[in-house]
């Protein structure tokens, strides 16, 4: 077979295999971006840590994903680590008031079902502080409860979203995106949290 058949040949398989790949995006194509940019992993570990908690769960996978990508081996610049970016000193009041046993450093944290349960718990202490406001309770998680607190008194004598009252722009947008994530989690995996109260 000469070499003009073989390639006439391989661009007609790749043609076909493009074919394909169109009819799937068209057919599902929104669907699969959206599951590629909203990675849903460690399912046990999420829906027993939601309800050990009583954090919905589609909040915690919506957290996770905007902290790490469902990526359990991150550590940020601020000492911050696993799937829901826990701070080994913040783990360790939680972990202490949890029973569990043993240091909370970055090999403890890196266990993904000790890192969402302890980041879960300390998300559950952070809306009982404000009154169970899932913003003002985002909002100290990624900026500090000094900063939320502080935040919290503005937003009482203010109007509109927390948002507005925020004053670190990456918060700001940490809390809408959160939430925003939320509403995509519940529509793309609708049945894997059946149980979660909507």
């Amino acid at each position: 077979m000469t070499r003009s058949r073989i390639a006439g040949r391989l661009w007609l398989v790749v043609l076909a295999l493009a074919v394909v790949v169109a009819a799937i995006a068209a057919w599902r194509g929104p669907d699969l971006y959206q599951r590629f940019t909203h990675p849903l992993d460690h399912q046990d570990a999420i829906a027993v840590a939601a309800a050990e908690s009583g954090i919905d769960p589609y909040v915690l996978a919506a957290i996770i994903n905007a902290e790490s990508g469902f990526r359990d081996d991150v550590v940020s610049n601020a000492g911050a680590v696993g799937l829901m970016q826990v701070l080994p000193s913040t783990a360790d009041a939680v972990a202490t008031r949890l029973h569990i046993k043993g240091t909370m450093n970055t090999a403890a944290l890196s266990v993904p079902e000790t890192n969402i349960r302890v980041g879960a718990a300390y998300l559950a202490e952070l809306l009982g502080r404000y009154g169970d406001s899932l913003d003002l309770a985002l909002a100290a998680y990624n900026a500090g409860i000094t900063n939320a607190d502080r935040w919290a008194a503005r937003w009482k004598r203010a109007e509109g979203p927390l948002s507005a009252t925020v004053d670190f722009p990456e918060t700001a947008r940490y809390v809408d995106e959160v939430r925003a994530q939320i509403a995509a989690y519940r529509e793309l995996y609708p049945d894997t949290f059946a149980a979660a109260p909507k």
